[in-house]
């Protein structure tokens, strides 16, 4: 197993999508934080929180019914930080045919129990 990627997939249901039977941007987004967020925190084993987003490229939209999948991967780390990248990809689950859709890179911050930044555990 490799604790520095993580893989997250979810259905998409018409409670995600818009008008056009397409999956909201900020669902998007939110699948990936969530991926980012659980590589970091997996690979580090520190407490994390999203810092920025450094890019984001909506290729292809994810239509209603589809199978999402996330795949957050650490890059790499600094003393306080370190950048995950996330690929969102689309499924038809009766095709098999996927899709690249979105890809961006999350800055994920360690923080202490007060929230305040800090540096990595030093057992890494």
């Amino acid at each position: 197993m490799n604790h520095s990627e993580v893989v997250i997939a979810e259905m998409v249901f018409p409670n995600e999508t818009n008008h056009y039977g397409t999956l909201f941007g900020g669902d998007a987004l939110r699948l990936m934080d969530k991926a980012a967020f659980i590589a970091a925190s997996r690979y580090s084993r520190t407490s994390v929180v999203t810092a920025s987003l450094d890019k984001t490229d909506f290729r292809e939209p994810v239509r209603q019914g589809e199978l999402v999948e996330v795949i957050g991967r650490v890059l790499s780390r600094g003393r306080t930080s370190m950048l995950v990248e996330t690929e969102l990809f689309s499924e038809d689950l009766l095709t098999g045919k996927r899709r690249l859709c979105t890809v961006s890179r999350f800055v994920m911050v360690a923080v202490d129990g007060e929230g305040r930044p800090t540096t990595f555990a030093a057992s890494e």
